[in-house]
């Protein structure tokens, strides 16, 4: 192959990573917004932050039957570090298609809970 086509290819593959970090934040801000969701429907308060783990780790306290099987991996990692320019994360395939079906769970129990 030629260095043009590497140079081609190595733009799809950047495009690609792109997209695919795209999808993991914005689960990533759902995630936290139906934590936050609960959290405020059941009168906690709470600081601002973007802290996944803490966010859980107060909702658990409140109901530990709807959040102790949830396991957040290295999402508030993604979530909280990774927010500069020189810091960089590509989820696998499976961590993405795992936070996202993590939000979709979130988003019923949130529904079950608060509505």
């Amino acid at each position: 192959m030629n260095q043009d086509i590497n140079d081609y290819i190595e733009k799809w593959i950047f495009r690609a990573n792109e997209d695919f970090a795209v999808c993991q934040h914005l689960a990533s801000i759902d995630i936290e917004q139906y934590l936050k969701v609960f959290l405020t429907y059941k009168g906690v308060d709470f600081p601002r932050t973007h802290d996944l783990d803490y966010l859980l780790a107060e909702c658990s306290s409140v109901d530990n039957n709807s959040f102790n099987d949830i396991d957040l991996k290295e999402l508030s990692e993604f979530g909280v570090t990774i927010r500069y320019p020189d810091d960089f994360f590509i989820p696998s395939h499976s961590e993405t298609n795992y936070f996202v079906e993590l939000t979709q769970h979130l988003e019923v129990v949130e529904r079950l809970i608060c509505f």
